[in-house]
């Protein structure tokens, strides 16, 4: 069976370009500069990035940070009730501390946000559209803190959406936003 594709013959690779190839290279090369320029105004002003600030912090005092937070908490069956608007969560393998937690819808919280090992991701997503995520990544070391405000009541799964081990696909959290 012979391929359709047949091998160039003679020079081709000398041979003049058209002036429509030489068009669509013209249009091409455009069109990349436009895109990487439309990246570079993307990241400056698009407010893409998730901002808040961030602490160097141990892992003792952060854990120290989250059993306080845990402890002026009100547990109830579903979760813990903040004491105030400040929540402080971390990641372990292979689990979360400080969720569930329980918010009210509208509020504005100071969500703190650290790792007690290794690198961990932080992917929030609403029960009726697990489509819609935010993604964070937590590091040892660092406390990273963001204002966070969820409008509709309801529950929003918190999974780790970095590789951490063998036992990553256990790591599951909530945020449980009440009226």
């Amino acid at each position: 069976m012979s391929s359709p594709i047949h091998s160039p013959q003679g020079n081709w690779w000398i041979a003049g370009v058209s002036v429509l190839e030489k068009t669509w290279i013209r249009i091409s090369v455009v069109w990349c500069l436009i895109l990487f320029a439309s990246m570079i105004v993307w990241a400056s002003y698009g407010k893409q990035n998730q901002h808040g600030p961030t602490y160097r912090v141990s892992t003792s005092e952060y854990i120290q940070k989250v059993q306080d937070f845990k402890k002026a908490g009100t547990q109830t069956e579903e979760g813990i009730i903040p004491a105030d608007e400040h929540i402080y969560v971390a990641a372990a393998r292979f689990s979360f501390d400080g969720f569930p937690v329980v918010l009210k819808a509208g509020k504005q919280y100071q969500v703190h946000m650290s790792s007690y090992d290794v690198q961990h991701g932080l992917s929030i997503r609403p029960e009726h559209a697990l489509s819609k995520q935010m993604s964070l990544q937590l590091l040892p070391g660092y406390e990273w803190v963001l204002p966070m405000k969820f409008d509709e009541p309801g529950v929003y799964h918190v999974v780790c959406n970095e590789f951490c081990g063998v036992g990553h696909s256990t790591m599951h959290g909530s945020f449980i936003v009440q009226r």
